[in-house]
């Protein structure tokens, strides 16, 4: 199975001023144990920010922008250096990986993103994700790394997203104001109603948050319609990751609405702008159909003019369309690989997208 994990700053400092070796040592132990178990496992991880203030020893600054991003940019280096001293004693290797919503909502962008996250999990090598607050301006940020979460789950088709925190859960009430509230153990309904979205804090249509239990509602919420299970639970609970991979009722559950295979469909089939068709031969059909993924060699004709990550219609020689996918590659590329075997495609182009015209995991057949 394919697990994301959220870290806020909260978890990663227990509440402190500094980050704390302890419970990062503890929940490296689990992640290293689910990765030797065969689990895929992709890491969002706030604090950045907080080891930038550690480092510059806990300097009074202005709290705008620039001075953040002066920050994260102390901090975030500072941050893998510790991620990777704590998972080398695992045998994890980790790597880096820096977005903005830019990366996420750009043809291009999100394409390169799933790629690279993908390559990376099937490596067997931790992506330890984090929005680049260095230059991530108002325009293309995400937001909060609680929605940063919620995108690559969708974006890398992951089972399951389990955002850890510094609560039990989700209450009917704040309960640190309120000694009546009650933890919910499971949200099933495919809407979340209004008394839930405001004993988090907010309501649906306050859109990105900055933080708190309402951005991890929010997060949830676009998760689960991505298909993923999604769990919020306090990250210092022992052996938490272990025992909420295994299917332990722990903090709040939130059933998905649709499956990922759903999800994507619905992505791919919604494109009102398809802007191009790839005509296929008979054998590349019936490889379709087998749940096979489209290769050049089995592309006969191409018409329009498209870019990679855009949607486009797989046709029959007689004009019927059979599937629409996205493409790995543009159409002027494709017009080059035409009928030619895979393996040459970087030494017709000078570069390579992968063996694939269009991943099967970015077709829909129709």
């Amino acid at each position: 199975m394919r697990f994301v994990i959220k870290l806020g700053t909260s978890t990663l400092t227990q509440g402190t001023k500094r980050l704390s070796p302890p419970l990062v040592i503890e929940l490296a132990r689990q992640i290293a144990a689910l990765k030797s178990e065969g689990h895929e496992l992709i890491l969002v991880s706030s604090g950045a920010i907080a080891a930038g203030r550690e480092r510059l020893d806990f300097p009074h600054l202005p709290k705008d922008v620039p001075a953040k991003q002066m920050l994260s940019a102390v901090g975030q280096p500072r941050l893998m250096a510790f991620y990777e001293q704590i998972f080398g004693m695992y045998g994890v290797t980790v790597a880096q990986v820096l977005l903005t919503g830019m990366d996420l909502t750009s043809r291009r962008g999100y394409l390169n993103a799933r790629n690279t996250l993908t390559a990376l999990v099937e490596n067997g090598v931790l992506p330890i994700v984090n929005e680049n607050d260095t230059v991530a301006t108002e325009e293309i940020r995400v937001g909060d790394n609680d929605n940063l979460s919620a995108l690559v789950a969708n974006l890398t088709d992951a089972d399951r997203l389990f955002l850890l925190t510094d609560q039990d859960g989700l209450f009917t009430a704040d309960p640190r104001y309120n000694s009546d509230a009650c933890l919910i153990e499971e949200i099933a309904d495919r809407e979340i109603t209004p008394e839930i979205w405001q004993a988090a804090g907010g309501s649906a249509r306050q859109g990105i948050g900055t933080g708190g239990m309402i951005t991890k509602l929010q997060a949830v919420d676009l998760a689960r319609r991505g298909g993923a299970l999604c769990v919020i639970a306090r990250g210092s609970e022992p052996e938490a990751l272990l025992r909420l991979a295994r299917g332990e009722r722990l903090g709040t559950r939130f059933l998905p609405t649709a499956t990922a295979v759903e999800s994507r469909k619905r992505y791919i089939l919604s494109g009102r702008r398809v802007p191009g068709q790839l005509t296929i031969d008979g054998g590349a059909a019936g490889a379709l159909r087998r749940g096979a993924s489209l290769l050049s060699v089995g592309v006969a004709e191409i018409s329009g003019d498209f870019g990679r990550g855009d949607t486009v219609r797989v046709a029959l020689k007689d004009g019927t369309e059979i599937a629409r996918g996205i493409v790995n590659y543009d159409s002027r590329d494709i017009l080059r690989i035409l009928r030619r075997p895979s393996d040459e495609i970087e030494s017709i182009l000078g570069y390579y997208f992968g063996d694939e015209v269009i991943h099967h995991n970015n077709l829909a057949l129709l």
